[in-house]
């Protein structure tokens, strides 16, 4: 963990604070969010279906993800008083709010790796 007044903390707060673009990305920045997110945008989902249809996320790393995303008022936790006990998560209308965005950045992503795969020197 890093100083709160290290200069990286510091300029990274600073940068959080002021541009629109660096705050959206600290809210779903990151290797797993995106995808959580945009697997959410098909609606509600229960926490092994959400792990089972992210290839390569552990249990740990999804469970913490998913918390900060709870936290940053993103997606909301269900948890159904059942045994065994049921918890199903789902964008809130804050969360919605990115599916534009989360299309678009997908849609160009998909673009991109096209294109990086006809420019690729093997032709592969």
């Amino acid at each position: 963990m890093r100083k709160l007044t290290s200069t990286n903390a510091v300029n990274e707060a600073s940068l959080i604070r002021n541009c629109g673009v660096a705050y959206a990305l600290n809210l779903i920045g990151g290797r797993w969010k995106p995808t959580i997110l945009y697997s959410l945008l098909q609606g509600t989902m229960r926490y092994n279906q959400l792990l089972k249809s992210i290839s390569g996320v552990s249990e740990r790393m999804l469970a913490a993800q998913l918390r900060e995303l709870e936290k940053d008022g993103l997606i909301k936790r269900t948890v159904f008083a059942e045994v065994p006990q049921r918890v199903e998560y789902e964008l809130t209308p804050l969360g919605m709010t990115a599916a534009p965005l989360l299309k678009h950045l997908s849609d160009w992503g998909n673009s991109l790796r096209e294109l990086a795969l006809v420019q690729s020197p093997s032709g592969q």
